[in-house]
């Protein structure tokens, strides 16, 4: 599996491609002080192969390398658990 990471700001997304095709994406809402993550998806021909582990990912790299500003609120559940497995990303989170 080759996934092309993306930040869709036009859409306010994370999106993960797959030849060429969308694979899944996490929408976000951008805040003056928070990035809230509200949405995860995954189409059903990309699922239970890790894309959106990949997507979320990328997208608290992106937030942490470009906008050290912003703390993540992670309303998307899918999000929200993939930050408890992942303790090394709990500093980003709003009220840590």
């Amino acid at each position: 599996m080759s996934l092309e990471l993306t930040n869709n700001t036009a859409l306010t997304r994370y999106e993960a491609h797959e030849d060429g095709v969308l694979a899944g994406f996490a929408e976000y809402q951008l805040g003056t002080d928070l990035i809230v993550f509200t949405h995860t998806e995954v189409k059903p021909a990309a699922g239970r192969r890790g894309v959106g582990s990949a997507i979320v990912r990328f997208g608290l790299d992106d937030v942490r390398a470009n906008l050290p500003q912003l703390k993540v609120l992670p309303l998307c559940p899918f999000v929200s658990g993939w930050i408890q497995r992942h303790p090394e990303y709990a500093d980003l989170v709003y009220g840590s």
